[in-house]
């Protein structure tokens, strides 16, 4: 009975949501037009472009955290990790074979500040940082490793390094192209995989088809 009150309590704060399959809350909306909590979308195919479908969780209107991309066969194909409504840290790229195909590194910028405080290494002075103040265009910028796969082998064929959006030069991270933010430790580069996606490799470690669904509501 408890439960049931604190449910219903929940559907109080939202104007508007869909329940799931599994009797979960989805595409919830608050009472200020505001997206909150879990999400899936479903994406028709346009103009020759595949559709697909992606789920995550809305806070406030802006992605956060883990979101998963499915094809409309259910196959997943991309693990996104979104702070602010924009990419943060690592994603990950798969083929329909489940294959891991690139890797990317993200950094977001609050979009509700007007700058933005890094710390960028000093390239002639290695573990001393500069403290630069930039102008914070409320985005995301390309910072750390994309390395690309070859399926057949799974072995690293390309690294491109990026710092701030900017690519280094050279097959090996390019003097001072490490970044940490002061104000946000949580956000720097380089920090670990999130739990999500260290639990969906382990899982599936050595497969060679990849099937994942959760309480889609797609037709």
């Amino acid at each position: 009975m408890i439960g049931c009150l604190l449910s219903l309590s929940g559907y109080g704060q939202l104007k508007d949501y869909t329940i799931g399959p599994k009797g979960d809350t989805l595409n919830g909306v608050d009472m200020k037009g505001k997206k909150q909590g879990k999400w899936i979308i479903r994406y028709d195919q346009v103009r020759g472009e595949p559709g697909f479908e992606e789920e995550g969780q809305y806070k406030n209107d802006r992605k956060e955290g883990v979101w998963r991309k499915y094809s409309l066969m259910g196959d997943l194909f991309g693990v996104e990790t979104y702070r602010w409504g924009f990419k943060d840290g690592p994603s990950q790229y798969f083929n329909l074979n489940g294959e891991l195909v690139k890797e990317e590194n993200w950094r977001a910028f609050n979009p509700d500040q007007l700058y933005d405080t890094v710390q960028v290494e000093d390239p002639n002075n290695p573990d001393h940082f500069n403290t630069v103040i930039i102008k914070n265009e409320g985005s995301s910028l390309k910072n750390g490793p994309f390395k690309y796969y070859d399926v057949s082998t799974g072995m690293v064929v390309k690294t491109e390094f990026w710092r701030l959006g900017q690519l280094q030069d050279g097959d090996k991270p390019a003097a001072g192209a490490t970044a940490k933010k002061t104000s946000d430790s949580t956000a720097a580069p380089g920090k670990a995989k999130p739990k999500e996606v260290l639990d969906f490799e382990k899982k599936n470690a050595g497969r060679k088809k990849v099937k994942v669904r959760d309480g889609s509501t797609g037709n």
